[in-house]
């Protein structure tokens, strides 16, 4: 556990953000830095199989260190961060002994408040680790990445506990959806894994959303604005119009729980071509194919109003809900409540209102439900994280490699 913490500010340190714009995998050269730190860092720790490749997949493995026939698990991480905010230049500050209040962010007008994040009303007494209030923190996903170290390092330590074949996958580009696009999941060679990639301490997942980008390309008419009259079809307004017959109360900031939405996240605008950039997110695969009709619905009555311009919808599925395919398997559940148990911790098991690595890999074959990490806020300047949230992280990850030996030998 001693160097828990020294990892995770180590690892923050590396820009890793991923760039949706770029077709290389990893899209960024951070990555492949943070990789082969860790990649390192597993020489060092003695693992076998060590394995970093071309497109900044890295895996190993640490053996058995008992002869009963243990099923190989694998615990997993990403090591990109997310595009929502600057990963670069962060500087982290540790708040010990909280006691309650605004907590301030670097030298700045920027604070971490309760009345706006109320989970700090829980937090009296825990030390927790913030931004500066400029970049992102990191802990999404690189809390996961130091407490799977982490505890790989404390097993090694403590060869007294038993455990089958372990195994260790840290991925790019899980941010912008390509996370598991090039994962190998032969090689990799457990029979099921985890995902170290949730919130609050308790946090067990095993559904998520249905996912799909909708691109809502608005098709104007560009000429001088000095002879315009009768001529110029503003794609801008068109995609005004379209906003404004999307239901304003199916979005993010409105929803909840296991509701879904709609969600407007980018806009490229212009005269002559606006492309609004949509996702729209369900647990019901029923309930995501109505409203991916809905879409396409408003883009024909729009489109039977305008006497000029066109709208046209191009939809891509991303991922889908991981539940039928971990549903079947009900011990990998069964272990990771034991453990959160056997540590003192209550499962709090949620849907995830977003999706992991695991989603994409249930669906290839390993199933790979998600695990806290200690962490909050993801993906923006007010992101923080536990220093016990992720010490009990640690000790979920080596109890359950301890619980899967137990129930197998």
């Amino acid at each position: 556990m001693d160097k828990l913490i020294e990892r995770f500010l180590r690892y923050v340190s590396f820009d890793t953000q991923s760039n949706g714009a770029v077709c290389s995998c990893p899209s960024t050269s951070g990555q492949r830095i943070l990789a082969e730190v860790l990649q390192s860092e597993m020489v060092e720790l003695g693992l076998s199989d060590i394995c970093l490749d071309n497109n900044g997949y890295l895996t190993a493995r640490l053996p058995a260190n008992m002869d009963a026939d243990i099923p190989a698990i694998g615990f997993i991480a990403h090591m990109d961060t997310a595009p929502d905010a600057s990963g670069k230049n962060v500087r982290p500050q540790l708040v010990e002994n909280y006691r309650g209040g605004d907590i301030a962010l670097g030298i700045g007008d920027e604070v971490l408040s309760p009345f706006q994040y109320p989970d700090l009303n829980k937090l009296h007494g825990h030390n927790i680790i913030t931004t500066d209030g400029t970049t992102l923190l990191g802990a999404d996903n690189k809390a996961g990445v130091a407490e799977i170290m982490t505890a790989i390092a404390y097993l090694i330590a403590n060869p007294s506990i038993k455990h089958g074949d372990i195994c260790i996958g840290f991925t790019p580009d899980e941010e912008i959806g390509r996370g598991a696009n090039l994962f190998d999941v032969e090689k990799f060679g457990a029979k099921w894994a985890y995902t170290i990639d949730g919130g609050p301490i308790g946090e067990l997942e095993y559904e998520n959303f249905n996912a799909t980008s909708a691109d809502v390309i608005c098709h104007g008419v560009n000429v001088h604005p000095g002879t315009a009259k009768n001529k110029m079809v503003n794609s801008m307004n068109i995609a005004a119009q379209f906003q404004l017959m999307m239901p304003a109360d199916e979005t993010p900031e409105c929803t909840d729980g296991y509701q879904g939405f709609y969600h407007l996240k980018s806009m490229e605008p212009s005269v002559a071509r606006t492309e609004l950039g949509y996702i729209i997110r369900d647990f019901d695969r029923d309930g995501q194919e109505k409203r991916k009709a809905f879409m396409q619905q408003k883009v024909d009555e729009l489109n039977s109003k305008l006497t000029q311009g066109r709208v046209e919808l191009i939809l891509t599925d991303s991922y889908y809900n991981m539940r039928e395919m971990v549903e079947p398997f009900p011990h990998i559940i069964e272990i990771a409540q034991q453990s959160m148990m056997d540590c003192d911790i209550k499962p709090e098991i949620k849907p995830i209102r977003g999706g992991t690595d695991g989603a994409r890999l249930s669906f290839m074959g390993l199933p790979c439900p998600n695990i806290f990490t200690g962490g909050y806020n993801f993906h923006g300047i007010h992101e923080f994280i536990t220093v016990e949230g992720m010490e009990l992280a640690v000790k979920v990850i080596v109890k359950v490699a301890e619980n899967t030996a137990n129930r197998y030998a």
